[in-house]
């Protein structure tokens, strides 16, 4: 309300004889053009955004009037009537009608004015809709021609019968662009292509030709061969040695000076797309460009082309490559707070960009966090909730290191091969500790530009849970075996696991498309055939086990499929669906914590802290109200609500708010979201919490709520609040607990009682990087 008082008041600051532009509006335009047309009225004479209008007047008003000095960058100017730029606006509207086949268009423009504030009207007279009647042809070079010709039907847009439009003929224009450069046309450039348009004719209809001129006093266009490459590889401070270091020649054709002395040539040919004996191609330059870049291990490149001296029409690539530092080390820290516990995290990473001389990466983390109970008594270290060490290593190839040979695979994508170590320690005061191990190889590549693959061969993990023994004698006492199964024990994992990912490359496009996720993890197949023909030794519990441990046996796969829908501008709506499901069977009866399913968080039911809903119906009031059972409700927190099936889904719609509040663009959001998961068979610890179809649809939780992203060009920050509307754990009309929200005192009170120390918030606040999805 201050904004919007503080942007309608604006009049006031300006001097008596201008006027403010309070709307702009265009009339007479077909629906699909008028976003466009609108964008020809001068930036000067839109309406402002008020939120933008209401941060400058606050920064840049005195005494009642605008400053004339030390003017800040906050926000947006006031936007002033001028005529002179209404007039200019409405012949770039004219003008723009006539590009979309409007030959006759005329555009007239009034302007209503009181008390300061001008609402500009501009009103369109289409006119008739001129279409092609006839194309014709006339280019010069018949090599061109039959070129052209046998390769048009497959995009051109030029058709009889069509309404003209000039971006058609743009559209035509560098389609040809394309096509020549992609066939050896090295010198050809676009104006040689230019269109005449008559449209002096009855009915409405236009005769269109299409002239491609020769280059001047040539009888034709040349085609050039790709010769011999010169490779030049400077240091990373963008200089040479004094000394010429050696020159190594590859396949005959690349020859190579490396001036840092610390790259292999072979690896860095491998995505060299310009090759000795092809005809000249600005796709294969492109993709060279491209892929170098992906390795992720240069700074600057730059690609020349030198013409033979003799009469063979050959191009000499010459590269010119400044590398990026080989090391580098970053510290990142960052504080949390949320439902009564606050910490940090401190991470350093460790890079080494091109660690064997083909442009592998080597990273090497150490993370640690602390998480503090706000409501804990006693000193500082009786105050931590939680402690969380991690330690990991990674090496990534930039190919695909299998014991045979494979064509390489990187016209559409660099594929890589990483190799991984982790280690995790992670204590909850007086609940349970985990240390897990986890060795993986994985392999990731591009088959098209939309569909990428990631598939882990082997994945190997060595996990050991311990419950603190008296938190683990209050769940005996209580017969919860489930909890005691799943976190206090040891196990030897050994799996693979697969993923595909469609359309990924669009996620920051307004276009509308599909985007598809499938994953899926498997473990202990391949020794449960072994124990077949073995038949390995069982512990005391019955489990088979391998290197004195038991080992797991499970399938858990995972569905993200969405749909992103845009209406123009940067408006968009994306609608979400996120099933799972996991499975153990063989020498496992339950999956393991950390595959299990949870509900909520930043990326899914918004309106719920993360491992806080579900699982089912089940309430956590269930375990008592006496002070033990106070004590068992905190130790398992977030150990309580999960499960082996999951849904959520979202709604999302998307829109602009300004495009510079202290130097980002400020977008936001309204959402819908609803979910939840269950276990897959009823067990005493989540009473409800068993999935059936029947209860299905009155389990799923709901919740609603809007947010904020500030996009930096880097990243983007993201801030969301969600309002809790259908929560499941109670019942009939009391899952509607959004009747609750303003009348919540007697509500939140009862709540505290029979779910102490767990506090109930109507509303979840969420910040990241990043969207959610």
């Amino acid at each position: 309300m201050i904004i919007i008082f503080a942007s309608c008041n604006a009049s006031r600051y300006i001097a008596d004889d201008q006027s403010l532009v309070k709307k702009v509006k265009l009339e007479g335009v077909d629906k699909q053009y008028l976003e466009t047309a609108l964008t020809f009225v001068q930036n000067d004479i839109r309406q402002n955004s008020r939120l933008n209008l209401a941060l400058y007047n606050t920064f840049n008003t005195k005494n009642g009037k605008y400053r004339t000095d030390r003017i800040k960058s906050i926000g947006e100017a006031p936007h002033l009537l001028d005529s002179s730029l209404v007039e200019i606006s409405r012949v770039q509207i004219e003008k723009f009608l006539a590009t979309k086949g409007y030959f006759d268009a005329k555009v007239q423009s009034q302007i209503k004015s009181e008390k300061q504030k001008s609402v500009i009207i501009f009103t369109a007279d289409q006119g008739p809709e001129f279409r092609i009647r006839d194309i014709n042809y006339e280019i010069e070079d018949t090599t061109v021609a039959a070129l052209y010709f046998s390769k048009k039907d497959q995009f051109s847009r030029l058709k009889k019968g069509q309404r003209f439009d000039s971006d058609s003929l743009a559209y035509e224009r560098e389609q040809i662009y394309r096509l020549l450069k992609s066939n050896g046309y090295y010198d050809y450039v676009r104006q040689y292509v230019r269109f005449d348009v008559d449209s002096n004719l009855n009915s409405s209809a236009a005769d269109l030709k299409l002239f491609l001129s020769n280059p001047a006093d040539k009888p034709a266009h040349q085609t050039y061969t790709i010769d011999n490459s010169q490779v030049t590889i400077l240091k990373s401070n963008g200089l040479t040695d004094l000394i010429n270091p050696d020159t190594v020649t590859l396949d005959s054709q690349f020859s190579f000076i490396d001036h840092s002395g610390k790259f292999d040539a072979k690896p860095i040919a491998r995505y060299m797309f310009l090759k000795k004996g092809n005809l000249y191609s600005i796709g294969n330059e492109e993709l060279t460009y491209d892929r170098l870049y992906d390795l992720n291990v240069f700074r600057n490149l730059k690609i020349d082309f030198v013409k033979a001296s003799d009469s063979t029409n050959r191009l000499r690539p010459v590269y010119e490559i400044s590398p990026l530092k080989k090391m580098s080390n970053r510290i990142e820290g960052e504080y949390t707070f949320n439902a009564g516990r606050n910490g940090f995290n401190i991470g350093n990473t460790y890079t080494n960009r091109n660690v064997f001389g083909g442009a592998e990466l080597l990273e090497v983390k150490a993370k640690y966090g602390v998480i503090f109970d706000a409501n804990a008594q006693g000193s500082f270290l009786d105050r931590i909730f939680s402690r969380d060490l991690q330690l990991g290593v990674n090496i990534v190839t930039p190919k695909l290191l299998v014991p045979f040979r494979i064509p390489v695979m990187g016209k559409n994508g660099v594929p890589h091969t990483t190799i991984s170590s982790n280690f995790q320690l992670f204590d909850q005061r007086q609940a349970f500790s985990s240390r897990v191990f986890v060795n993986s190889i994985t392999y990731d590549w591009v088959e098209t530009k939309t569909k990428l693959h990631s598939f882990t061969p082997v994945n190997i993990e060595f996990r050991k849970g311990k419950l603190d023994p008296v938190f683990r004698d209050s769940l005996e006492q209580r017969g919860f075996e489930l909890y005691v199964r799943t976190n206090d024990r040891q196990f030897f994992n050994l799996g693979s696991q697969y993923a595909f990912t469609l359309n990924g490359v669009k996620l920051n496009s307004y276009s509308n498309f599909w985007f598809f996720r499938g994953t899926i993890d498997m473990a202990g197949n391949s020794l449960g055939l072994l124990n077949q023909i073995v038949k390995f030794k069982q512990d005391a519990d019955g489990y088979r086990k391998l290197l004195g441990l038991p080992y797991q046996q499970y399938v858990k796969t995972e569905i993200d499929l969405r749909y992103y829908r845009s209406f123009g501008g940067e408006r968009q709506f994306v609608a979400r669906v996120n099933p799972g499901v996991g499975i153990a069977y063989g020498n496992s009866d339950q999956l393991t914590f950390e595959k299990n399913f949870f509900a909520g968080g930043s990326s899914g039911v918004r309106a719920w802290q993360a491992r806080t809903l579900g699982p089912g119906n089940y309430n956590r009031a269930v375990l008592g109200s006496d002070g033990k059972a106070d004590t068992l409700r905190l130790n398992l927190r977030n150990l309580d609500q999960l499960g082996e099936i999951k849904f959520e889904a979202n709604l999302e719609y998307r829109f602009k708010i300004a495009d510079n509040i202290l130097n980002a663009k400020v977008k936001g959001a309204t959402f819908a979201d609803f979910g939840n998961v269950w276990r897959r068979e009823k067990a005493v610890e989540n009473p409800g919490g068993e999935f059936r179809f029947n209860k299905f649809i009155g389990q799923l939780a709901m919740g609603v709520g809007a947010g904020l992203r500030f996009d930096l060009n880097y990243f983007v920050f993201r801030l969301d609040a969600g309002f809790k509307v259908k929560d499941p754990q109670f019942t009939g009309s009391d899952q509607y607990v959004i009747k609750y929200l303003f009348n919540k005192k007697d509500f939140k009170q009862e709540y505290k009682t029979t779910h102490r120390p767990d506090v109930y918030r109507f509303v979840q606040y969420n910040f990241g990087i990043g969207m959610p999805f």
